[in-house]
């Protein structure tokens, strides 16, 4: 009994044994596996120590990014400016019409006629050569002396200001030709720029281009370019009123010619009327009756022939009657582009006919051909009603107009003309050329599909307001 107990104290004891052992040997390898943060407020400092550096080198690097940030920004403007200088600089030397900035050029002189901007310009030039002769064209401050010679010194002064004003000069003389109604605002700035730099080869001398007399040539760039308008427009003025002179010396001629053919129609039937009687004093009977029917026949002629003659004078007589015309061309203008003119001739369709001539590719279309005693008036009174929609606002003898005719239309009435118009225009060749290039690009196309419902749909104007805003 004792043996036994002791086998089991024995065994147990052994079991304890095992177990602290198994104890002992995990928490050695627990212990060497953890070590590091066993020690958790050293752990804890550590990691805070880690973090500080961390945070240190980010703002470090934001830092420099910014550095370098502000540092590329910098080069990049100073780049940019230098790039806008130079193309601004080469600018006003190209003659490339893509390159510039088209606008509104706004007189500086209010002359009336081009002898009146000739006489300025030479009042100019003449202040130019007393700026010249006086020593005020240019300036220099200093009194320079040349191996102590006063003498010398104020020749080379002189010297050099003669070099300074003949580039200077030869600059203006060159944008001066140049000058145009598209680069008059580019010449002035070329003149300024050539000033400044001519004034930049002085600095060592202290030789200068005075601001007096870049003004005198700005203004001879402004009086040149005006001038050279005003003769534009003076020419184009007398080549209109010898186009009106040519027109009114025709519609003479026409009316003249009418009158003439009217008075020899008139002669012939008096003269036939004149023998019918005599025959008729002799005749009897049925020859009676032919010839009595003849003389009424031939009377009614002779009074359309006496209308028609007083119908020439009075046309002759009355200076300012005509036909104001309504046309189109869609196949040169496109869809709602009206001209809107004046023809005094005796027949208004030879003018027509004239303005589709080799000048455009297809004839004009008639929508309205309206009389009136005082035509330059009523067409006047069209103009300004159309005046919005004036397709060329700088030349006003281009009488093209961007509107619908439902508009026109209503005007005419408005103003109590009584005129039928054509809505439809035939463009006759322009349709058919057309259907002739949709033929060629569609060969199985069949004859009764040559002129497909769209081509004609496109033609009618639109109702009012469909496509433009009334006119205010």
């Amino acid at each position: 009994m004792n043996y036994t107990i002791a086998i089991l104290l024995a065994t147990l004891l052994l079991a304890v044994i095992f177990v602290a052992i198994r104890l002992y040997l995990n928490l050695r390898h627990l212990r060497s596996r953890y070590a590091p943060i066993i020690d958790l407020d050293a752990e804890l400092a550590k990691v805070r120590d880690q973090l500080t550096s961390t945070k240190r080198d980010r703002q470090e690097l934001v830092s420099e990014n910014e550095r370098q940030r502000a540092q590329l920004t910098q080069e990049y403007q100073r780049a940019r400016t230098t790039y806008e200088t130079l193309k601004r600089e080469v600018s006003l030397l190209e003659e490339n019409l893509e390159d510039i900035s088209f606008g509104l050029y706004k007189p500086h002189f209010s002359f009336q006629t081009s002898e009146e901007y000739k006489t300025k310009l030479e009042a100019l030039r003449d202040q130019e050569r007393l700026l010249i002769r006086g020593g005020l064209a240019t300036a220099c401050p200093v009194q320079w002396t040349v191996g102590g010679s006063k003498k010398e010194g104020e020749r080379m002064a002189k010297q050099n200001t003669k070099l300074l004003l003949r580039a200077f000069n030869g600059e203006c003389d060159a944008a001066l030709a140049k000058v145009s109604w598209n680069n008059i605002v580019q010449m002035e700035e070329r003149i300024r720029k050539s000033c400044e730099v001519i004034n930049q080869l002085g600095t060592v001398t202290k030789v200068s281009i005075t601001q007096e007399y870049l003004r005198l040539k700005i203004d001879e760039l402004r009086l040149t370019h005006e001038y050279e308008e005003k003769r534009y427009q003076e020419q184009e003025e007398q080549r209109r009123l010898r186009q009106q002179i040519r027109e009114e010396e025709k519609v003479q001629r026409e009316a003249e010619k009418a009158r003439e053919e009217a008075e020899r129609e008139e002669m012939r039937y008096q003269k036939a009327l004149e023998k019918a009687r005599a025959e008729a004093s002799r005749a009897t009977g049925e020859q009676l009756q032919e010839l009595n029917d003849k003389m009424r026949s031939l009377e009614a002629q002779l009074e359309e022939a006496h209308k028609q003659k007083e119908r020439a004078i009075s046309r002759a007589e009355l200076t300012k009657s005509g036909n104001v015309n309504v046309i189109s061309n869609i196949g040169s203008f496109g869809e709602h582009v009206y001209k809107v003119g004046m023809t005094r001739r005796l027949e208004p369709m030879e003018r027509i006919s004239e303005l589709g001539d080799a000048s455009v590719p297809f004839p004009f279309d008639v929508h309205a051909m309206i009389y009136s005693e005082n035509a330059p008036e009523l067409e006047t009174a069209f103009h300004e009603f159309l005046g919005e929609r004036r397709i060329n606002l700088s030349n006003s003898r281009k009488e093209f107009f961007q509107i619908t005719l439902d508009e026109i239309e209503k005007f005419a009435k408005e103003r109590g003309l009584k005129v039928e118009f054509t809505k439809l225009a035939e463009a006759k060749e322009y349709r058919e050329t057309v259907a002739m290039r949709q033929q060629k690009t569609s060969p199985g196309v069949q004859e009764s599909e040559k002129f497909p419902p769209s081509l004609f749909a496109n033609a009618s104007a639109p109702s009012q307001g469909e496509q433009f805003s009334p006119i205010r």
